[in-house]
């Protein structure tokens, strides 16, 4: 059976802003389509640069990456980018900020009106389309971003610690909500948290990372079964994995400690 090719595959990647110090060295990684693939680490390990450079933001300085067959760059219109902000323009409603990016693409207004009003109904905002952003809360104000990059059907979505200023409620129900709208809409995903609960109940995939200069320590497997229910994080396997990616965690962020 042929292999199927990567969505993303770094090679030998090192990342350094001009004459400065190393950001990330040595980074492979091939990330198979469909998988989740969370990023986790202490401040200052490139987690926000590995996305970066895939999404084509900045360019890597010694090594490959290529995405979906080709440069980041070319692949650009085939992903989209959540980022820890909800970056939605304050003086347009929910719904003209989810047309937005189909409006920059040139789809006429009716059609990128109804694709907007499928999505918030999606993410279940379907009444507060008319809302603009000071009118919304944190969690949907998040949703409407969310929304936002589903309407142009991402191969590849890309998530910079998008739920990290939210309560851990909110965060749990958004986290399962996001599982459920890509069973929906699937795609291939890759994510920065801090959060290694969030880690553990989102990924198959999670990549430990140390610092100075960013670089992979560990894989974790996850290999609970899609779709995930809340009732998972109160099994005992799931702590399992908790712990042991808390371990790792511990390894990069204390080196030498016993």
């Amino acid at each position: 059976m042929e292999a199927v090719a990567p969505i993303v595959k770094f090679t030998s990647l090192q990342k350094r802003y001009g004459g400065g110090p190393l950001i990330l060295d040595g980074i492979d990684l091939a990330v198979r389509p469909g998988d989740f693939v969370t990023f986790i680490g202490p401040s200052g390990c490139g987690k926000s640069t590995v996305l970066k450079l895939v999404s084509g933001l900045s360019p890597g300085t010694t090594g490959e990456v290529t995405v979906l067959g080709t440069s980041p760059k070319l692949s650009r219109d085939r992903q989209a980018f959540i980022f820890q902000d909800a970056t939605l323009l304050p003086w347009l409603t929910a719904q003209r900020n989810v047309e937005l990016p189909l409006r920059l693409r040139g789809l006429r207004a009716d059609k990128r009106t109804g694709k907007a009003k499928q999505m918030l109904a999606l993410v279940g905002l379907g009444g507060e389309g008319g809302y603009y952003p000071r009118q919304l809360s944190g969690g949907m104000k998040m949703r409407v971003s969310i929304a936002r990059a589903l309407t142009l059907a991402p191969q590849l979505l890309l998530l910079d610690e998008p739920f990290g200023a939210l309560d851990e409620m909110t965060r749990n129900r958004l986290n399962e909500e996001l599982l459920d709208l890509r069973a929906q809409s699937p795609f291939t995903a890759l994510f920065v948290t801090h959060s290694v609960a969030e880690a553990v109940f989102l990924s198959n995939r999670i990549i430990v990372m140390a610092a100075h200069p960013g670089r992979f320590h560990a894989e974790v497997r996850v290999d609970f079964p899609y779709p995930r229910e809340a009732g998972l994080r109160a099994r005992p396997e799931f702590q399992v994995r908790v712990n042991e990616v808390s371990r790792l965690l511990h390894e990069v962020e204390a080196p030498g400690r016993p």
